[in-house]
């Protein structure tokens, strides 16, 4: 078996409000499980049956002092997903705000929003399935 990413764990100011962004996003998505754990409060599981997002309370009430792409720590979380138009502009509609985006690439568009606690998210529609295509970083 190759290694993939199974899941990523995350704290949020507000469990219900981390869903809603992603299944605002991506509707494809469902909650997996949740439940109350040891240390965490809450803890949902958002994803497919293969991989997820685990979304925990564990208290916090206000955002930390990280600053992406200047503090170690997540700069944004990637999803592929069919059509990254759709999702930008259901994102859009929802009221999130909108960060980069890119459509200038001949075989990728990229678009860049951040949730309620300003976890930036980046949906990427590949326009190929030619892995030299999709994955070409000079352009």
């Amino acid at each position: 078996m190759k290694p993939y990413l199974e899941h990523l764990n995350m704290t949020s100011t507000d469990v219900d409000e981390s869903v809603r962004f992603l299944l605002t996003a991506m509707p494809e998505l469902r909650i997996r499980g949740g439940g109350e754990g040891e240390k965490a409060r809450r803890w949902v599981h958002v994803g497919t049956d293969a991989s997820y997002l685990c979304i925990e309370d564990r208290g916090a009430t206000e955002k930390g002092p990280h600053q992406p792409y200047i503090h170690p720590g997540m700069n944004h979380l990637g999803f592929v997903v069919e059509d990254a138009a759709e999702v930008a502009q259901r994102l859009r509609n929802a009221g999130y705000r909108e960060g980069l985006t890119y459509l200038d690439h001949p075989f990728r568009h990229r678009y860049y929003f951040f949730d309620h606690d300003d976890n930036e998210y980046e949906f990427v529609q590949y326009l190929s399935d030619n892995p030299a295509e999709m994955n070409q970083y000079d352009s």
